[in-house]
């Protein structure tokens, strides 16, 4: 009895999440247990301490759920690869990552491009995709990397490249599922300046580079049994969204914002719907998915929640090149770390 109790445990899937402290995160932890309560949930967060405690806080809901932590800041290349020595020790497979911690530091609000928005016509294309309404002021960060494209995307290349092990090979697929935006725009993003250190759209520039990052995996990976996805959570009312504008603007907005939804479905507004997407793709085979459609969680004026497909707006060759880049600048920053590097 003990070694069958054994054996079901090492069969029950392991779903590691990024940026499980909050908003989208939490959300999707707290949604995938009550989808299935015997996973494995092991949350990746950049605090100790506000890790532990969102722990706690799912155990209370979900007590005999099985739930984890490990340390990482994906801004930091050196805390990755410890994460991920760690999670190798830990586990020996890896049958999800959602791939969802960002940042967006310093946001603006362009009111000029909104008011010529509102006068040509175009403001519900820019509220729903934030075109040309949001700006960012980026920053380098330890590894001398612009940091939201660190944070957003090359942290994350760095943790999947390094935990390929747990997710290839597989007897089961496994899945990478990347939060990324209806944000991310091919016109924020240059593959001479792919860190987008001389734009004021980083953020977007960063999406845009998760999808085309997400294409070339599931070209290079989907033999080997490890299957990639891209979601939209939609516009969620989160501790990011809630650093664009002073909370007294957010109040008077909020009454708007309920009602744009009835024209504008990706106005998802709650973390919990901004999931939707998510589990969707939990539930789903990844065989039968269109590597090149992203997923967008979707919410009817009346609040009825449902998944959209839609076409990845990117070039393949630019995707495959770009991925090279990737490459290129691992090599580069993994020479400064080989004492942290498995031999």
């Amino acid at each position: 009895m003990a070694a069958a109790a054994a054996g079901a445990r090492r069969m029950e899937r392991v779903v590691l999440v990024t940026g499980a402290s909050g908003g989208v995160g939490l959300a999707l932890c707290r949604r995938l247990l009550e989808e299935d309560g015997r996973v494995h949930l092991c949350l990746a967060c950049r605090n100790a301490q506000k890790s532990e405690a969102t722990r706690e806080s799912i155990l209370a809901a979900h007590p005999a759920a099985q739930v984890s932590t490990v340390e990482v800041d994906l801004g930091s290349v050196a805390s990755v690869l410890r994460a991920a020595r760690d999670l190798r020790r830990r586990f020996q497979r890896l049958d999800f990552v959602y791939l969802n911690a960002g940042i967006m530091p310093n946001p603006h609000v362009n009111f000029k491009a909104l008011w010529q928005g509102l006068l040509t016509g175009k403001i519900l294309h820019m509220l729903t995709t934030a075109e040309g309404v949001m700006t960012q002021t980026d920053r380098l960060n330890g590894d001398g990397l612009q940091e939201v494209f660190a944070t957003n995307l090359f942290g994350h290349f760095i943790l999947v490249r390094q935990l390929e092990s747990l997710l290839c090979g597989n007897e089961k697929p496994s899945r990478l599922i990347w939060t990324s935006s209806s944000n991310a725009r091919e016109s924020a993003f240059s593959l001479s300046d792919y860190q987008h250190a001389k734009g004021q759209e980083s953020y977007s520039s960063s999406k845009y580079a998760t999808d085309l990052t997400s294409v070339v995996l599931n070209r290079k990976l989907n033999k080997q049994g490890l299957y990639s996805s891209v979601v939209c959570p939609g516009l969620v009312m989160s501790n990011m969204t809630y650093r664009i504008l002073p909370v007294f603007l957010w109040m008077l907005l909020m009454p708007i914002m309920w009602l744009i939804r009835f024209f504008a479905k990706t106005y998802t507004l709650t973390p919990y719907n901004g999931a939707e997407a998510h589990v969707w793709l939990f539930k789903q085979k990844p065989e039968s998915l269109d590597p090149l459609v992203k997923y967008h969680s979707c919410t009817s004026g009346l609040g009825k929640k449902y998944v959209e497909p839609r076409k990845i707006d990117v070039d393949e060759e630019i995707a495959e090149k770009f991925y090279e880049k990737l490459l290129e600048l691992e090599k580069q920053i993994l020479e400064r770390y080989d004492d942290l590097l498995d031999k």
